[in-house]
């Protein structure tokens, strides 16, 4: 029987995913949040599922590797996979944000460091304003470095905004809505149609609270 193979990155999004999988009649027997597995099979064999890091999962998807990945917006837009994003599960909603201490904005200067996990994300966002950066990667704590001079604003994700005011920082521009998305390999889409189509159309009857 063919199968689609379908990237997942372990965590709070796997959880809800499974959740989701199991809400339309997709069960993985062996699967538990403890297994050091990194490939299961639902019951009928027609999902080979795999567990990769959540950055790596646009990239799985683009060179075939997984016909269709589950994978946050912030890991699809800074890898620039090329990939069809077909599908908004809704899961973790939060937002990319331009942060920084209030005085520093409107942006007067002509050049700006920013510090961020998100490079390419950061350089497009300023290209399209048309301000000129300096981008600093960071793997951590990037609310630090505007506060010892590293940098002079972050683009970060944001949930509550908690983390930014205990840090005397504020939103200063969004920059994109996140949230968890299916995307699908661009030839996978062609040839595997018969599979991938059903299996969308069952995803959105679940998240739309049909059965």
């Amino acid at each position: 029987m063919e199968s689609i193979t379908l990237a997942l990155a372990k965590g709070r999004t796997a959880e809800s995913t499974i959740d989701l999988l199991q809400k339309i009649g997709i069960h993985f027997e062996d699967f538990h949040e403890d297994s050091r597995k990194l490939v299961f099979y639902s019951e009928d064999t027609s999902i080979k599922l795999i567990f990769v890091k959540a950055v790596d999962v646009p990239t799985y998807v683009e060179k075939g590797a997984a016909d269709i990945g589950i994978a946050g917006k912030d890991n699809i837009l800074e890898s620039g996979a090329d990939v069809y994003e077909l599908l908004d599960l809704k899961i973790g909603q939060c937002k990319f944000v331009v942060a920084g201490k209030p005085e520093i904005y409107p942006f007067a200067q002509q050049r700006l460091i920013v510090a961020s996990k998100y490079p390419n994300i950061t350089e497009q966002h300023f290209r399209n304003k048309g301000i000129t950066i300096e981008t600093v990667k960071l793997n951590g704590s990037v609310e630090l470095a505007p506060l010892i001079g590293l940098s002079d604003v972050i683009v970060d994700i944001v949930e509550t905004g908690n983390t930014l005011k205990e840090n005397g920082l504020s939103v200063l521009e969004d920059v994109e809505k996140i949230s968890t998305r299916l995307i699908v390999n661009k030839a996978s889409f062609a040839t595997k149609s018969q599979l991938i189509q059903p299996f969308i159309k069952r995803l959105e009857a679940g998240l739309e609270g049909k059965p």
